[in-house]
């Protein structure tokens, strides 16, 4: 089934919306890309305007910024302790915006967005 970006048919009331305009395909969602623990794969996503996006779909590895050295570092990404987005997030190892990962180098908060950016950054929790 088809994921649309369109408003809602039914008002928070229940009342039916109407709209004016008809179906478009610009109206269309895209597959969630959920970027797992696993070896680096990367998929390249056509996106409006004939650009396109690098997708992560799964990542070892994550950029980490040590706000008290204030100094970037790479560490291996082990596991994901919580999730803001969905509490299966943390069993199935998804990584998203604002997820909190465990790396070799402590604990980190992932501050970039790996189904857009194509990179997975995360900020080292200071304790």
């Amino acid at each position: 089934m088809a994921i649309s970006n369109k408003r809602s048919l039914r008002k928070p009331s229940g009342a039916r919306n109407t709209s004016t305009n008809p179906k478009r395909l610009s109206n269309m969602a895209g597959n969630s890309s959920l970027t797992e623990k696993g070896k680096l794969r990367v998929r390249e996503k056509k996106i409006r305007g004939g650009n396109s996006k690098k997708v992560i779909l799964s990542i070892d590895v994550v950029n980490l910024y040590d706000p008290v050295k204030k100094k970037h570092q790479k560490a291996k990404f082990d596991r994901v302790l919580e999730s803001g987005a969905n509490r299966n997030y943390v069993r199935r190892n998804i990584i998203t915006k604002g997820t909190v990962i465990m790396t070799d180098k402590g604990e980190a908060i992932v501050m970039s967005r790996p189904g857009q950016d194509g990179v997975v950054n995360a900020l080292k929790k200071v304790i």
